[in-house]
C-alpha cells in the first residue's frame, strides 16, 4: 500500500503523520504542495495538521491554491482514499471535499487536551474501530457548523464519522469546542472514501505516545484497502 503525505507551508503534524502510516504498513512518502500530481500508484493521500499559511484569512483557505489540489481531487473522485487531520479538516472543507466548516472554538480559546471519541459513521477509516477511542486535540478552530439540511445528510447517511463522548462512550452534544451534535469528524466521497476529523489519530499510534488507538484508523484503511473495499 502507497500513500502520500502532502506539505504545506505551515504544515506540523507531517513527520508524525508518515509515520504512522509506515508503522501501519504504507510505503509513505512527502509531496511538496507545488508539485503538480501525486506519486503513482497511490492508494491513500494525507493532509496534516498545522497552520497552513499561517491560518491567513481562513484556517485551510488559501491552499485551494495549492498545485496539488487538482491531483488530489482528482484522486479522491476515482475514490481514493484522503485523509484530513486538523489543518487538513479544514483544507477539505474549504475546496469542498467535505461539507460544513470548521470555526472558531466557542471559548475562543486553543484547545489542547486528550479526548474521547467515538465511531458514528461507516467509512474505509472506521470499519472494526472499538466504541470509544482516547485521541489528542490540538486547535483553536475545531468547532464544526453546517446548516440543518447539511447535517439532516450527515445524519441520514450515516456520514458522522466520530463523535466527542466521554468514557464511556455517550456521544457529548458539543464537545470540547463547541462542535455542532458534538462532531469530530465527517466522511465525503463517492465511496465514503474521504475522512476529515479535529482529533490528532498520528499522535496517539504507539505506547511511548500514551497509547495506540490512533493507530487503529490507518490499520482499518489498510484492512479495506487490501480486502478491495476501497478504490
Amino acid at each position: 500500500m502507497r500513500a502520500a503525505v502532502v506539505v504545506f507551508p505551515g504544515s506540523n503534524a507531517d513527520s508524525e503523520m508518515l509515520a504512522t502510516l509506515r508503522l501501519a504498513g504504507f510505503l509513505a512518502v512527502s509531496v511538496w504542495h507545488k508539485e503538480t500530481a501525486l506519486p503513482s500508484p497511490v492508494d491513500l493521500v494525507a493532509l496534516p495538521g498545522g497552520f497552513s499559511y499561517g491560518d491567513y484569512l481562513r484556517c485551510g483557505a488559501i491552499c485551494r491554491a495549492s498545485p496539488i489540489l487538482p491531483a488530489i481531487q482528482a484522486h479522491a473522485a476515482r475514490g481514493g482514499l484522503v485523509l484530513g487531520v486538523c489543518n487538513g479538516f479544514q483544507i477539505l472543507t474549504e475546496v469542498g471535499l467535505l461539507p460544513g466548516a470548521l470555526t472558531r472554538n466557542a471559548h475562543l480559546r486553543f484547545e489542547c487536551s486528550d479526548v474521547w471519541v467515538t465511531p458514528t459513521g461507516d467509512s474505509a477509516f472506521t470499519r472494526g474501530l472499538p466504541r470509544v477511542l482516547s485521541l489528542p486535540i490540538a486547535h483553536a478552530e475545531g468547532r464544526y457548523q453546517a446548516d440543518h439540511e447539511t447535517l439532516a445528510r450527515l445524519e441520514d447517511e450515516g456520514r458522522i464519522a466520530l463523535r466527542y463522548c466521554d468514557a464511556h462512550g455517550t456521544p457529548s452534544d458539543r464537545g470540547p469546542n463547541g462542535s455542532v451534535r458534538g462532531i469530530a469528524g465527517v466522511i465525503g466521497g463517492p465511496s465514503r472514501n474521504i475522512l476529515g476529523l479535529m482529533p490528532h489519530p498520528e499522535r496517539r499510534s504507539e505506547a511511548l505516545h500514551g497509547g495506540a488507538d490512533g493507530k487503529l484508523l490507518f490499520d482499518a484503511a489498510r484492512a479495506s484497502l487490501l480486502a478491495g473495499v476501497a478504490a
